[in-house]
């Protein structure tokens, strides 16, 4: 039996197009702020200047500051101050990371409908140790577990596959097991391609267990053995919700700044914009690979993701989206 160790299959990121600004000074910023909103009328440029241009660890020291010096909370300030898209995306750009993915998932189950393109994006893109902050914060945030509100909501295999991707117990490291990987590809074929019905089972635990360096190698056998892509036959083999899920597993295992170029383009096209989705992806993705999801924007779909952000949205919430987008491709 072969078994290697093979080093991270990533090419190196390109990073985020908001950074730490240099010179920062919380207490002026904060007074800065405070300018923009007190008195008659909302300074929404000063508010941009400020909060689009510095990253979420220095926001956070703002509001302490703002606290500190003026006595108030920050964004209870900026949400009698706000609205819209524009107040969404600052105070979502105001909210700690983990604690904003927790808000997120909350608020795609609370109430009628479900979001569950929110559940599905969060839980496939986060690593396994995010996703277990994720879990520690829901539960201290809302006095219950993130399991229990996914079961209260969904129902059949995309439940299924939502806990086991909220358990956060996928393998994070980078060994292969040569005759595992090629069990799993056979597994996955036998499960799919060459059965009456799928035994959905099977996907779920290979593609929400293992690491990303087996799992490409799978996806690698699997190709050889059964003539089709893995996505093909996610898509002739299963449906709605839970065909979704394993598509967006793949897509980040594969590359996840192009499944998030994809997010961004589905939430723009057609007629009216998925405003929660390109908040979130913005927001989210700014410091990490927004440079390398502009890249894959422009080779996906020909166009830059400035300009279809430009062409998308209006007023101060596009002026902010451009900043978090970093310039034009």
């Amino acid at each position: 039996m072969k078994s290697w160790f093979i080093g991270p299959l990533i090419q190196a990121s390109k990073g985020g197009t908001i950074k730490a600004a240099s010179g920062f000074n919380a207490a002026e910023d904060a007074q800065s702020l405070r300018k923009a909103m007190k008195g008659l009328g909302t300074d929404e440029d000063a508010i941009i200047r400020v909060l689009a241009y510095r990253n979420t660890a220095q926001r956070q020291e703002i509001r302490t500051a703002y606290k500190t010096t003026i006595g108030r909370d920050l964004i209870d300030d900026l949400k009698s101050e706000l609205s819209g898209n524009f107040e969404q995306t600052i105070v979502a750009m105001m909210t700690p990371t983990v604690l904003y993915d927790v808000q997120e998932l909350r608020r795609a189950m609370k109430g009628a409908g479900t979001d569950e393109g929110c559940l599905i994006e969060i839980l496939a893109s986060r690593t396994p140790e995010e996703i277990r902050r994720i879990s520690q914060t829901y539960q201290q945030h809302y006095g219950r577990s993130l399991e229990e509100d996914i079961c209260s909501d969904t129902s059949f295999m995309f439940q299924r596959v939502l806990v086991s991707l909220s358990a956060g117990g996928r393998d994070e490291g980078n060994f292969l097991d040569d005759a595992l990987m090629k069990q799993d590809a056979q597994d996955l074929y036998k499960a799919g391609e060459q059965r009456w019905g799928t035994d959905e089972v099977k996907f779920l635990t290979i593609l929400c267990s293992r690491n990303r360096n087996h799992l490409l190698h799978v996806f690698d056998e699997y190709k050889r053995m059964s003539q089709k892509d893995i996505e093909q036959s996610i898509k002739s083999e299963t449906s709605g919700s839970f065909e979704d899920a394993l598509l967006a597993i793949v897509k980040c295992m594969r590359n996840k700044s192009a499944y998030f170029a994809e997010r961004l383009y589905k939430s723009m096209k057609g007629l009216g914009t998925d405003d929660n989705t390109l908040i979130r992806v913005m927001v989210s993705r700014a410091e990490i690979d927004m440079m390398d999801i502009r890249e894959h924007f422009k080779r996906l779909y020909g166009k830059s993701l400035y300009s279809f952000i430009k062409g998308d949205t209006s007023g101060d919430y596009r002026k902010v989206l451009l900043v978090l987008c970093g310039g034009d491709d």
